[in-house]
């Protein structure tokens, strides 16, 4: 999913002697999906308080009846974390000769791949950039259809109109809201030419079963990893495979560049890529101006202008280097809203399968309206009268007008992606929230549904 949508929010960048927050809470050493730890009755966990790095707090236990206090400030959904370390880079990168595409970049897909296990990695300026491309490089065209899902930014689905194809959407599953497999076999004609796999909020989708109807039919997968940085399908790290696989650096994700992606997949796969993602041209800037370069170079294809840049590059090689701390964090702040929401009847948690690491880029709830006497827009309103920000992932993309009118879809056309949609809402979740703000975020969901309990 490329950018979850425009949140043009201010960044405050952590200097080099702040450090981000970090806690021990009951059920961070169980897989966050777990059930709620058993509560005193009448009193409610509160696993994160206000802490310095070197801090660690348990599980505090406080009285349900608690008086609830509105935040001073407004809380911002997913502001990016921005370090003294990035700024310097960027600042050695203005200083440098190379500010495009260049030594940086070449060193960021290499450090990329690594981290992934990927056979390589191709720097680009944006997921929609990179799904894009692997639809080209793999030939795909007028006539064809591409199947995917209709829980996803609406950019997975434009990028199949770009190539002239025609996007087929099939419904998701009920737990994860990934495509489901099973919708995927019954969509399949003799037109069909790939798939596109979203891994929806950080979590895998079901790629052996996907991967299967794929080789049956002679498809390929595409997977739309926008979301799924670090995350892990039954022991393999997503974009560790051969299927083509984007990722996304936009300013909310888990890895920023600002604006940015990146593509890995086989190293044959990439080899056609690269051409197509640079205007079809056979050598870049660097391979043509750096010692030994060459200026002569052909145009293969009518490429487009993807590439990232050397500047964005030396924020993602620093951002790279500080992800398993960034991931930590999200996972100490996940296991905090599983342990106070879990016993709620009002609310239904995001899971993580047994098999898979979920990467947490959202936190997903969706309400139970038969618990509750408003929706999930008057929720999210009585959220920001408390001062916190929140969002929706996704508006299905069958609901959209475009596509509504282009094809025809109807909100029930997928039913189980517009039931998730029509009562799910995302939760402020990013390293820079402190055990304050987590707090105030769990104490504020609380007391909105205390005081709209039927």
């Amino acid at each position: 999913m490329p950018p979850s949508e425009a949140n043009p929010v201010r960044s405050t960048a952590v200097g080099s002697g702040d450090v981000l927050p970090r806690v021990k809470v009951a059920a961070a050493s169980a897989a966050p999906a777990a059930p709620a730890p058993a509560r005193v009755s009448g009193e409610r966990v509160a696993p994160i308080a206000t802490y310095r790095e070197e801090a660690v707090v348990d599980r505090v236990v406080v009285p349900a009846s608690r008086r609830y206090i509105r935040r001073a400030e407004f809380l911002p959904f997913s502001p990016p974390v921005i370090g003294e370390e990035e700024v310097t880079e960027v600042v050695d990168t203005l200083r440098s000769d190379w500010l495009t595409t260049g030594p940086k970049t070449r060193c960021f897909e290499q450090e990329f791949a690594h981290y992934v296990g990927a056979q390589g990695a191709l720097a680009l300026n944006s997921c929609t950039a990179g799904l894009h491309t692997s639809l080209v490089a793999l030939g795909t065209g007028a006539g064809d259809e591409v199947i995917t899902t209709p829980m996803t930014f609406a950019a997975t689905v434009n990028v199949i109109e770009h190539v002239g194809a025609r996007p087929v959407l099939v419904d998701v599953e009920p737990d994860t809201l990934n495509i489901d497999p099973v919708e995927i076999e019954r969509a399949i004609t003799p037109r069909t030419k790939a798939i596109i796999a979203v891994h929806y909020s950080g979590h895998p989708a079901d790629l052996d079963a996907i991967e299967a109807i794929a080789a049956r039919h002679g498809l390929a997968v595409i997977e739309d990893a926008a979301h799924a940085l670090p995350a892990w399908y039954r022991g393999r790290m997503i974009g560790a495979g051969e299927n083509p696989t984007a990722f996304s650096f936009y300013a909310t994700k888990n890895l920023t560049t600002a604006e940015g992606g990146m593509l890995t997949g086989s190293a044959e796969f990439l080899e056609r890529a690269r051409p197509v993602s640079l205007h079809g041209m056979t050598r870049d800037a660097l391979r043509r101006y750096e010692r030994g370069g060459s200026w002569r170079y052909e145009i293969l294809s009518p490429g487009f202008k993807y590439n990232m840049t050397d500047i964005q590059a030396a924020m993602g090689r620093c951002q790279l280097r500080k992800l398993e701390r960034f991931d930590a964090r999200r996972r100490e702040v996940v296991a905090a809203y599983h342990a106070a929401f879990g016993e709620s009847d009002a609310l239904e948690l995001p899971v993580e399968r047994p098999d898979v690491r979920h990467a947490w880029h959202l936190y997903v709830l969706r309400l139970r309206p038969e618990a509750l006497r408003i929706g999930r827009d008057r929720f999210i309103d009585e959220l920001a009268q408390r001062n916190i920000g929140t969002s929706v992932h996704f508006i299905p993309v069958h609901l959209h007008p475009y596509y509504r009118d282009r094809y025809g879809w109807t909100p029930t056309d997928f039913p189980v992606a517009y039931e998730a949609f029509e009562r799910m809402l995302s939760l402020p979740l990013n390293p820079r929230l402190t055990g304050r703000d987590v707090d105030d975020v769990i104490t504020a969901v609380l007391d909105v549904v205390r005081t709209y309990r039927r």
